[in-house]
């Protein structure tokens, strides 16, 4: 090979790397720029959703405070709260709430709360042993079932991590529309008196 020859070929070479590097710098440069962002975060179209506590995922509610019909406490740092308890026209009352655990730590939920009926235990750890006391009317309503001896309740509690919250719900035969007031009573927990509506 001739020294003429060589230099063509390493001029040649020199070029193409010029080249390619130039076109590797602009490719990086501007095409793909994004106008600038004003400081409001983005908002996301889908609903945002909180941890029960239990691996599963649930969406979140509305931020506004919810009324506090009554407090239960809990063995082992549960507490639930009821919200609400209110009749329909089928005859029944439904009590809605918030079961937390208010320990540092994960724990796991009563067994006590699904009471003692075979036909209750038998379908996993509910909150099929609660009751509600009509004290005017000297009689107690337990939680209804459906025709295969399921509670109608909240079902499948297991173990809550520290600080956690699970919407939870019960229905109930309704007392007569002049019961104002009854007692909910818990398995395991202390009972509270809650208004109805």
């Amino acid at each position: 090979m001739n020294v003429r020859h060589a230099k063509q070929i390493g001029r040649g070479a020199a070029t193409a790397a010029l080249a390619t590097g130039l076109i590797l710098g602009l490719s990086g440069c501007g095409g793909d720029e994004k106008p600038p962002q004003d400081d409001k975060p983005a908002k996301s179209s889908a609903p945002s959703k909180v941890d029960n506590g239990a691996g599963a995922q649930e969406p979140a509610e509305s931020q506004e405070p919810a009324e506090v019909l009554g407090t239960l406490a809990g063995q082992d740092g549960f507490e639930l709260t009821v919200n609400s308890a209110e009749r329909d026209a089928g005859g029944f009352i439904t009590v809605k709430g918030t079961l937390k655990n208010t320990a540092d730590k994960s724990r796991s939920i009563p067994v006590g709360m699904q009471g003692n009926e075979t036909e209750v235990v038998k379908h996993g750890n509910s909150l099929g042993g609660a009751t509600l006391l009509d004290s005017q009317g000297k009689k107690r309503y337990y939680v209804l079932r459906d025709t295969d001896g399921r509670p109608l309740t909240t079902t499948g509690l297991g173990i809550m991590k520290g600080g956690a919250s699970l919407p939870v719900f019960m229905q109930f035969p309704a007392p007569p529309a002049n019961t104002a007031e009854v007692s909910l009573q818990v398995p395991t927990f202390t009972p509270a008196t809650i208004k109805l509506s």
